[in-house]
């Protein structure tokens, strides 16, 4: 309103100073910057854009739930395949066991059928036999000692390269 007056006032002043009779104060339009017009549509139009807004929230939360489930879901798979290594690596710790455990039965029943032989051929006297036997069991009680100390041994050096000093 009073950048309308002060235009008045200069185009009066100045015409009278120059006695222009084109100037003649009567409105003046001020540019202004436009106004900002919303597109009324008609009321199912408008209702059909709300609705679409309304499912797109609906859909984005939804989304977002998903997304959520999904990495919950990664977490638990990651979860399970550690659990799954641990499993393995136990099979494979209980299947070596009972390999050794079955190479030690084995040794055991012939080392019980050497003795037994021993055993019948001191009582049918024949001596000769008997000390091979018993040279032959005693190479095995030597080779089952120097497998366990080897063995050890390969205990000891896995847990020093492993675990060092403490």
């Amino acid at each position: 309103m009073l950048a309308a007056y002060l235009v008045w006032k200069i185009i009066t002043q100045f015409s009278s100073v120059q006695n222009l009779s084109y100037y003649k104060p009567t409105t003046v339009v001020i540019p202004m910057a436009p106004r900002r017009i919303d597109h009324v549509a008609s009321k199912p139009e408008m209702w059909k854009h709300l609705k679409a807004r309304v499912e797109a929230k609906r859909l984005k939360v939804e989304m977002g739930k998903v997304r959520e489930d999904q990495e919950c879901l990664r977490v638990e798979q990651r979860n399970l395949i550690t659990r799954f290594g641990e499993i393995e690596r136990q099979y494979d710790e209980l299947k070596q066991e009972a390999e050794m455990i079955a190479k030690q039965s084995g040794l055991t029943r012939i080392k019980l059928g050497l003795m037994l032989g021993i055993l019948i051929a001191r009582e049918g006297g024949h001596l000769v036999q008997a000390a091979n036997l018993t040279r032959f069991l005693g190479e095995i009680v030597a080779m089952e000692k120097a497998s366990a100390i080897h063995r050890k041994q390969m205990q000891w050096s896995f847990f020093e390269q492993n675990f060092g000093d403490f």
